[in-house]
This record gives structure tokens, sequence and C-alpha cells, in this order.
């Protein structure tokens, strides 16, 4: 078992092994894994394995990276002939005989601090899987605002469409336990930066359980990442792993099928809408336009959330009742001003079948709207049990 060379033998009791994946980045290599070797030795209370893993560098990255495993007990370097993050993890993380796996970028944005409590609950058994978040309130972070609005709109694409309870997909520091990493890894596709992403979503639908640790964070403003590439490969990422869920029965506890969601959703909110139009046109002849939709919207939605509550998310009993209508009530108030919007929209003394048309077509979007409410936070996986 390879350790820091200040181990004692307590500290040869369990191995962590910390891959710092890399491609051209001669800069800041030497600099950073000397740092993170010596944090380690210092502060570590157990064994650890540093692997430099290089992704088809250009540069002088490779020799830098054959240096220190040549200098520094406990760390060692891999080549790899073809670019990708999550192919680099990949290769290590299958291979590996430790305890647990980790990564972290090489630029070492995140406070070294965090390291032991990000793979204590994996060591100890609690969890299976753990990952830095910078979007904690208790996360302390230092970026730009361009990452700070990519970041934050990633993930609440993941929260709302895929239904997602982690908060930070995308941070550079993350740890499995090795035996979850290598039952996972023959699942996982993306080979580059979506990666992580697609790791985490097969460890939700598997019902694995995923630490969240709030990190001490500061941006690299040199940062090789391609912002937009990487975002465009993230979402198509997305869309493949959503059309692979749909497709296949749920594979664990912690998540519902969409596919099974879906046909029931879309029943009640025909019958619903059907409901809504026609309690608004027998509202018009007595009420202005945006209060008899104000109304009917209100009567339909408090039915609409019992009838999701039983039929599309299975939930029986009184248990949770209430927070579930307050927050249908809260779906009702972003499908109000939808349609409001959609009324006002229209010139004074417009007809009552353009009035219809409106509200049909504002209809449609927060039915939309809804359905992403009522499955990422009104129903959301695990809301009750917590």
């Amino acid at each position: 078992m390879v350790s820091g060379p200040e181990a004692g033998a307590s500290r040869r009791t369990r191995l962590v092994e910390v891959v710092v994946p890399v491609h051209n980045e001669e800069r800041v290599l030497a600099a950073s894994v000397r740092r993170l070797h010596g944090y380690l030795a210092r502060e570590f209370p157990y064994g650890f394995r540093v692997t430099i893993a290089d992704n088809a560098s250009a540069d002088a990255t490779w020799r830098i990276a054959e240096r220190l495993a040549g200098e520094l007990p406990g760390v060692r370097a891999v080549h790899l002939d073809l670019k990708g993050r999550g192919r680099a993890l990949r290769r290590v993380w299958e291979a590996s005989d430790a305890d647990v796996v980790a990564y972290m970028d090489v630029d070492l944005s995140t406070d070294l601090d965090a390291f032991l409590p990000l793979v204590a609950p994996l060591l100890s058994g609690h969890s299976d899987l753990a990952i830095g978040t910078r979007l904690s309130p208790w996360a302390n972070v230092v970026r730009g605002p361009k990452r700070e609005i990519v970041s934050r709109a990633y993930n609440l694409l993941l929260r709302s469409l895929m239904g997602v309870r982690f908060s930070d997909a995308q941070c550079g520091f993350k740890a499995v336990r090795t035996e979850v990493a290598q039952a996972l890894l023959p699942a996982v596709r993306d080979e580059e930066w979506f990666f992580d992403t697609e790791l985490l979503l097969l460890a939700e639908q598997h019902g694995l359980r995923i630490h969240e640790v709030p990190v001490d964070w500061v941006d690299d403003p040199d940062s090789r990442v391609d912002i937009v590439r990487t975002a465009v490969g993230d979402l198509r990422g997305m869309w493949r792993v959503a059309r692979t869920s749909m497709r296949r029965p749920p594979l664990g506890p912690a998540t519902t099928s969409v596919r099974r969601q879906i046909p029931a959703f879309a029943v009640i909110g025909v019958i619903s809408t059907i409901a809504h139009l026609a309690l608004f046109w027998t509202l018009r002849a007595v009420l202005p336009p945006v209060a008899a939709n104000a109304v009917a919207l209100l009567v339909t939605a408090v039915a609409n959330t019992a009838a999701n509550r039983r039929f599309t998310f299975g939930v029986r009993g009184r248990a949770g009742a209430l927070r579930h209508h307050l927050g249908g009530l809260v779906a009702f108030v972003a499908g109000l001003a939808l349609t409001s919007a959609g009324l006002a929209a229209l010139p004074a003394g417009a007809p009552r079948a353009a009035e219809l048309a409106a509200v049909i077509v504002a209809n449609g979007l927060a039915t939309l709207l809804r359905f992403l409410l009522l499955r990422s936070w009104v129903f959301a996986p695990g809301k009750d049990s917590r």
C-alpha cells in the first residue's frame, strides 16, 4: 500500500487515491502537486496515493508528471493518448485498489481543508459518493459573474428537468467509494466534462447516498476550460440521459420514471384544462377576464394538485398533504402570472374568443411549468422522508 512519507501504522489501514487529471498544464502542475502532496502528508490521517492522469498533453506536462512521480513518494503518473477528463478518471478508477477514489482540478481552486470532510463519510460507510458544492449558503466562492451564471443555470436545469437533489454537478472536487465507482462506470458513456454529471445521475437512479460538502473555492482566472463548448456538451449529455431514462424502467427507489408520470399528468392536465376553460367561459359573463381566469384557475389548481398527488406521483395518505397543496398553490401563482400576462397582452375590447385563445396558449406553458415544479420540488423523491 502506498501512503505519505510520514504515515504510521494507523494511516496504512485505509487508502485514498486522488486523481489529478491534466491536459497541457505545465504552468501549474508542479506547484499544485507539491502543495497537494505536502498537505496530505502533514494533515491527512489515512494512506494516500496521488495519480497524475495526463490525457494527451502536447506541452511539457507529461515530462513534469514523470519527474514528480520520481521525486515524491506516493505520487505516480499515468499517460493517455486521448483527451477527456472522464476518460482519464475512468482509466485510473477502474484499476484502483484504493478504498476511495477521488479527483480534484489541477489548479486546486478548492481549499484542501475540505478534503477530509469529503472522504470521511465514504471511509466510514455513511455515504457512497461525496461532492464539493459551491452553491451551498455555507460555501465561500470567488469567481466572475459569467461562470457564476453558467454554473447556476446548469444546475437549475438539472434540478428542474432531471429532478436531481444534489446541488453542484460540476465542482471539480469529488470522491466515490471504489466499489461503487467500479459498479457504475460501465454505464457511464461520456468521456469528457459531462462524466461527473452522468455518474451522479446514475447514482441517484440507483438510490445511492450522495454527501455534499460546502467548499471555499477561488476561480482560476487563467482557466483553459471552453465554457461554451463545455455547456453545449453538457446539454447534449442531459438530453441523452433523459431519453435513455424514459426508455427504461426505474433503476432504484431514488427516482420515479418520467415515462410513467407523463401519461397520468397529461390526462389530468387535459381534464383540468377543459374544466378551467369551461369555468372561465362561464364566469366571463359576470367578471372581468383577469378575475374570471384567476377564479377558474384557483378552483382547478386545487383539484389538479390532489389528482396528481394520487395518480401521477403515487402519494397516498395525509402525510405531507398540506405541504403538497401549498406547493401546488405556488405552481398556481406561476400559472396565473402566465395566463394573466396573455390576457393583458390583448388589445382592449378583444372578442371573447380571442381571450379564450390567449388563455389556451398561456395555459399550455403554465402546464409545462407546473409539471417541472411538481416533479422537481413539490413531489421531489425523498422530499417527505428527510
